[in-house]
């Protein structure tokens, strides 16, 4: 059955202070090659509490629950690993405060790596290329979500095991190096999930991302 998670920009007290307080001290935008976004890591940690997974094909008892939530990773590509081998990519510990664990995983690979895990070389390509208001619609004065996560669908398509990120935003990426760092970092994030067996990332407009035939071979 299909089943649609928004990231949507919840209200704060949604999120014990001390857990926002902490997520927003932690995490400091890392756009890897270009300019660190700060404005755009704030609203990202902002957004990523909301809509449940409960029901979906992320069964809470698959997940490692922990005093403040639920242990995940996200995985960050790294310098100078990832820029000759672009499936490089390198997990970091998180928790999230949310049973939306994948949701939740996304929004902080958007938000990018901490100071300390930039530092030593981590960036997130997601970080800076995600511009323009948000074609998702979200009954809140910031604006609409970054993405949408969709489990058992390969698009539009009903696909046990597969999760589709489609992207509510226009994407500039600067490259099929990026594009290809991107998919790494979404598709070992996700499939960190044991019920997650395969991912399809798509534009706004629903293409397949860094797909350069223009033949949507990801939806194949």
């Amino acid at each position: 059955m299909k089943k649609s998670i928004y990231c949507h920009p919840p209200l704060l007290h949604l999120v014990a202070g001390s857990i926002l307080l902490g997520l927003l001290t932690m995490f400091t935008a890392c756009g890897g090659p270009t300019t660190p976004n700060v404005t755009a890591t704030s609203a990202a940690i902002n957004t990523v509490v909301g809509q449940g997974e409960v029901g979906a094909t992320i069964p809470l008892s698959s997940l490692t629950a922990t005093t403040d939530g639920y242990a995940i990773k996200v995985y960050f590509s790294k310098f100078p690993d990832s820029l000759s081998n672009a499936a490089a990519v390198f997990s970091m510990k998180r928790t999230s405060p949310t049973v939306s664990v994948g949701t939740f995983a996304i929004q902080l690979l958007i938000a990018g790596p901490t100071l300390q895990e930039r530092d030593a070389g981590y960036f997130s390509e997601l970080n800076s290329i995600l511009t323009g208001p948000s074609t998702c619609s979200a009954p809140h004065p910031t604006g609409g979500p970054d993405f949408k996560l969709t489990l058992n669908m390969k698009g539009p398509t009903p696909e046990q095991g597969t999760a589709t990120v489609q992207f509510c935003r226009a994407t500039a990426s600067p490259g099929i190096g990026a594009d290809a760092r991107i998919q790494a970092e979404v598709n070992a994030t996700l499939k960190r999930f044991d019920s997650i067996k395969k991912v399809v990332i798509l534009t706004k407009d629903g293409h397949c991302f860094g797909d350069e035939s223009g033949q949507d071979q990801c939806l194949k």
